[in-house]
């Protein structure tokens, strides 16, 4: 080779070398510009317990067993010694009726000394219980026969739950619940049975709902009855904050480390939800395995991260 040539080729080479090596110092700058990009994030593990989704129904309490006291003579009533909601007992004396004829000889004098008519009427209890209503009060005129009152007996009291026609398949014979009352106490209870007729006006089912107790709860008081729906002993449960979704909220997905400082998108589907978590039915995480909570909107998959709280 001349030495023309080889001058020629080592010109060559060297304005090749040139064109490359900005090329390369330009790659290299900017890998490092990648790789150096974290998003500061705060990351958490998943938690396994168990978590139940319930609803609530409302139901009307009633006395089942209930007697009826009536007034055995027609007149006036002269006293009335019981109040509504009052205990009482077999044998208590609860009205006293002054008859008619005794009203119509009031004031008059009676001429045999010896005849002892008052025209008082005594009206007892026939049985232990509540009085669920009164229907008259002091002077007023009643006709033998009338109900005076209602003595419920206090165990018989249920509540009457109604049931939307969606929410009957939830129901069952037997099965266990809780009786919220207006206070905020609650009772549990359990679902004794279905009455046969569904409501036309509401197109609801009713069913009866008997308390653990019965003690000082009256006729037609309002109650919620907490139902479950569905239970998982042994759910994965993330805090709300972990889960990210699309502006439909039709897609769902999580951040989840691979390592100290890559984070990778996974799609997942939600199952229970309360106001702090959701429960991630698919797919299967396990108990070591660790979310971004904070930090993590609008990361891209296989984002890098740089954890500042764990």
């Amino acid at each position: 080779m001349s030495a023309r040539t080889r001058a020629k080729s080592a010109s060559l080479l060297l304005a090749a070398i040139i064109l490359i090596l900005p090329a390369c110092g330009n790659n290299q700058q900017e890998t490092k510009e990648e790789v150096g990009v974290k998003t500061p994030v705060t990351v958490v593990p998943a938690s396994l317990k168990p978590v139940e989704s319930v609803f609530y129904l409302q139901a009307s309490a009633q006395f089942q067993h209930t007697g009826i006291v009536r007034t055995t003579a027609t007149g006036s009533i002269a006293k009335v010694l019981i109040n509504q909601w009052d205990h009482v007992k077999s044998g208590q004396l609860l009205f006293t009726v002054k008859t008619k004829e005794a009203s119509a000889v009031s004031g008059r004098t009676i001429i045999d000394s010896t005849l002892t008519f008052n025209g008082l009427i005594n009206i007892y209890s026939n049985k232990d219980g509540i009085v669920s209503s009164i229907a008259f009060q002091k002077g007023d005129f009643v006709q033998e026969g009338d109900e005076l009152a209602k003595i419920s007996e206090q165990e018989s009291l249920v509540f009457i739950m109604d049931v939307p026609f969606e929410y009957n398949s939830y129901i069952e014979k037997n099965k266990k619940c809780i009786i919220r009352l207006p206070d905020n106490s609650e009772l549990t209870g359990s679902i004794a049975g279905k009455l046969s007729e569904m409501d036309g006006q509401s197109q609801t089912l009713r069913y009866i709902v008997r308390p653990s107790s019965t003690r000082g709860l009256p006729a037609n008081l309002i109650a919620s009855i907490k139902l479950l729906k569905e239970s998982n002993a042994n759910a994965v449960m993330l805090p709300k904050n972990a889960i990210l979704g699309n502006e439909a909220l039709t897609e769902f997905w999580v951040m989840k480390l691979i390592n100290d400082s890559i984070a990778v998108k996974v799609d997942i589907k939600k199952g229970f939800e309360n106001n702090e978590e959701v429960e991630i039915t698919e797919p299967s995480f396990l108990d070591n395995d660790r979310f971004v909570l904070t930090g993590n909107y609008g990361l891209p998959d296989t984002a890098g991260v740089s954890i500042i709280r764990e």
